[in-house]
């Protein structure tokens, strides 16, 4: 496994670094917005790193703090996301807005993602949102996890309807289950919890 590449910057392209050490160059896939981007080619950096290993493919991405590393490492724990989703993600939201947005069940603003529509985006929500305490929570102050739970982002049928769920003795789990496996994406609260109901 390799922590991080600390060479020297000589290729900047779409969507990735070339980080020349000991001879070698290494092609690393970074997000649209990493600092990295602003070095100047030939100017030496340091790129924390995570390998990703599939039988057809091995790929680095970097990123400018281990902060972030862990987060993408999060991310991919999502079912259904990979690692090119998980950069697209922190291409547009930097570690506190995605913290924030996941923490807070803020299904449209992880939908700003290229390629990240409201299913995968409420599944974030779902599936990380007790997980990222060790993170902090930007500008919390001194709300609680748990009014994450009983107050859904407003104007989200889904999110009302999984809360709606929650409200009537189900688990959470149980209720974004049944609710996320409504294929249609248009309709009221009051329908997909009709729908739901039949998925569970």
């Amino acid at each position: 496994m390799i922590g991080y590449i600390k060479g020297k910057l000589t290729t900047k392209g779409d969507g990735n670094v070339i980080i020349e050490t000991s001879g070698i160059g290494y092609i690393i896939n970074v997000p649209d917005n990493s600092p990295l981007l602003l070095a100047s080619e030939g100017e030496e950096v340091k790129v924390f790193t995570q390998m990703i290993v599939r039988e057809d493919d091995m790929s680095l991405y970097g990123f400018f703090d281990k902060r972030s590393v862990m987060l993408f490492n999060k991310l991919l724990t999502v079912s259904g996301v990979g690692a090119k989703a998980a950069l697209s993600i922190l291409s547009v939201l930097q570690p506190d807005e995605l913290i924030k947005a996941i923490t807070f069940g803020d299904s449209a603003m992880l939908t700003r993602a290229n390629g990240v529509g409201k299913k995968s985006a409420e599944r974030m929500i779902l599936e990380l949102g007790d997980k990222l305490s060790d993170f902090g929570i930007p500008g919390s102050g001194s709300i609680e996890k748990s009014d994450t739970l009983r107050h859904p982002v407003p104007d989200d049928p889904r999110s009302e309807a999984i809360e709606a769920m929650y409200n009537l003795g189900y688990t959470k789990s149980e209720a974004a289950s049944a609710v996320l496996s409504v294929e249609n994406n248009d309709l009221t609260t009051e329908e997909y919890i009709i729908e739901a109901l039949n998925n569970v």
